[in-house]
């Protein structure tokens, strides 16, 4: 796939013949999403304008970095803030996110450096599998990326999967990452696991764990966690509660 161009809609069915029947209902849950992301567009930064916490870790990889090292964006969004701000810091960042809406938009959004952000629109439960070129057409984001990336962010994109299925894609991610690759990461405090929650006029389902649980779930995924804080924080709608927010700052470990 070339920079900046976008797949064609969710291919849930066309290869459906080698997957099972729980398999299929996960990815046409997941389709589900995706439109619903797809409606809100715009509105999510709007409903979530405070960043702090995701911009410091951005600020983090820059002094970590070399100029040029390959950053991958796990659920990018519009590309606010990190696409933007990694790009701008000079590193090649490449974002994936699963709304084609989202996508459309990052790419329309304007970034100054010297690498041109690229973006996939793809699941990223298919990322480290040969899926991410078969179905997606991003063949440096399946096996043969294993090991091509100095750095990945996923800001509360993994709350969107089921409990049972964060370790796997954390499991994944680390594969992409080169030996000591770091993995910035945001997630929700919270014991939840995929429980139905009201999100911008949508029904969305949303995992959390709590500090010391998702610690021990990243540990056992290869990574050693280097730094943890907390930020309270209340999004500007009166649809949603107050949530607590994790920053993990990480290490691939071997």
């Amino acid at each position: 796939m070339t920079t900046g161009q976008i797949s064609d809609a969710f291919p849930v069915g066309e290869d459906a013949g080698d997957d099972g029947p729980d398999v299929r209902r996960r990815r046409a849950a997941r389709a589900l999403q995706a439109v619903a992301f797809d409606t809100i567009g715009a509105g999510y930064g709007e409903a979530f304008p405070a960043k702090d916490g995701q911009l410091e870790c951005g600020r983090r990889l820059l002094d970590a970095l070399e100029p040029g090292a390959r950053v991958l964006d796990v659920g990018c969004g519009t590309g606010e803030p990190t696409v933007r701000q990694l790009t701008a810091g000079g590193l090649r960042v490449t974002g994936i996110d699963l709304s084609d809406a989202m996508v459309t938009l990052a790419r329309q959004a304007r970034t100054e450096g010297p690498c041109p952000a690229e973006f996939h629109r793809m699941d990223l439960y298919d990322l480290a599998t040969e899926r991410a070129d078969r179905v997606w057409g991003a063949p440096a984001l399946g096996p043969a990326g294993r090991g091509s990336f100095a750095a990945v962010t996923a800001f509360f994109s993994l709350i969107l999967l089921p409990q049972d299925e964060i370790p796997t894609v954390l499991k994944r991610l680390r594969e992409l990452l080169r030996p000591g690759g770091l993995l910035a990461l945001g997630m929700v405090e919270a014991d939840l696991d995929h429980v139905p929650l009201p999100f911008l006029g949508r029904e969305l389902r949303i995992s959390g764990y709590l500090r010391e649980d998702l610690e021990r779930v990243l540990v056992a995924a290869g990574f050693a966690v280097e730094e943890c804080s907390g930020h309270p924080y209340a999004p500007a709608s009166t649809t949603l509660p107050p949530e607590e927010q994790l920053f993990l700052c990480c290490r691939r470990v071997g």
